[in-house]
């Protein structure tokens, strides 16, 4: 994942979002392009297990393409894909489906909407529990929990 880092005026509450920093004031640079996941994890509410679930989980989802596209893809045709693994791009694009779909059945119903939401569709937490109407705070507890899920599935250590 590429970084897109931006100096921002650190406030009392935080980094603020608008305008730019003028004169002698407190700042910080911010990746734009964290994931909420490597968020979580660099600041300690990860442990590294779940962390790697998370990036597997999203990778998988990578792999298999699942992201909406509005038109046709324009990616370049690769002649050799180097995988080494024997399998063709389709069926390495089918495989990485069908690990993605385990383990989200593995997360279970409850567990997967924040997962898929915050895992793969890269939105904060705060965010994911208002689009979801649950309350501030719940939702890192069960992602948590979902995470847990997913490395059991992965066979993370």
């Amino acid at each position: 994942m590429h970084k897109e880092l931006v100096e921002r005026e650190l406030t009392e509450v935080g980094p603020r979002r608008g305008g730019s920093v003028r004169g002698k004031r407190r700042t910080v640079t911010v990746n734009l392009r964290e994931s909420p996941l490597t968020w979580l994890h660099a600041r300690g509410h990860l442990d590294d297990r779940l962390f790697d679930a998370g990036e597997r989980l999203r990778a998988d989802y990578e792999r298999a393409q699942l992201s909406p596209s509005v038109t046709m893809r324009w990616d370049p045709v690769r002649v050799d894909c180097g995988g080494g693994d024997g399998l063709t791009p389709t069926e390495r694009q089918l495989s990485a489906k069908a690990r993605f779909d385990g383990a989200m059945a593995e997360a279970g119903n409850g567990l997967s909407d924040i997962l898929w939401r915050v895992a793969c569709a890269c939105e904060n937490l705060p965010e994911a529990e208002r689009d979801l109407g649950w309350p501030a705070r719940s939702g890192k507890l069960v992602l948590k929990l979902a995470l847990d899920r997913v490395a059991d599935y992965y066979r993370i250590e």
